[in-house]
């Protein structure tokens, strides 16, 4: 399901009540490749559920420059939504999905192999609900960038 910030809300709440184990990751999945199909398939592991933060196409200009994206946040979230590991997606706008961290309240943030735990936004508000982050280490040869040079 492709959800509001209030949506989300109520469902992560539904889903604690339901003793789900609630697993969060966010990213811009401007082309989606083999990389971001494995990765979220990993992330889905560490618990029950899978929420996605998908980036904003202001967010994704902002942090990849002005020719970025190439798909919209629309066309993203469909895509990446009609992902059998992606459960619930959320879009955020800001440069960081600290606020929907703090909104959904995940056991698990999963990030890519790109941080290392301490860089994570979100690590000590998840940390602090007796969570924790898991880093997934990338597959070599896969980026949207590589590919955009590609073309």
């Amino acid at each position: 399901m492709i959800c509001t910030r209030n949506e989300i809300k109520e469902i992560s709440k539904s889903l604690k009540a339901q003793g789900k184990k609630i697993v969060f990751t966010n990213g811009c999945f401007d082309i989606l490749h083999r990389g971001h199909v494995e990765y979220l398939l990993k992330a889905k592991t560490f618990g029950d559920v899978l929420i996605l933060g998908l980036n904003s196409d202001g967010s994704v200009k902002g942090l990849k420059g002005p020719s970025r994206p190439i798909n919209s946040e629309q066309d993203r979230a469909v895509v990446t939504h009609g992902l059998s590991s992606v459960d619930y997606l959320v879009i955020f706008g800001e440069d960081t999905p600290l606020e929907i961290i703090k909104i959904i309240k995940p056991d698990v943030i999963a990030k890519g192999g790109d941080y290392t735990p301490r860089q994570v936004v979100g690590k000590a508000e998840v940390e602090q609900n007796g969570g924790r982050v898991e880093i997934i280490p990338f597959l070599s040869g896969y980026s949207s960038s590589g590919i955009i040079d590609k073309i």
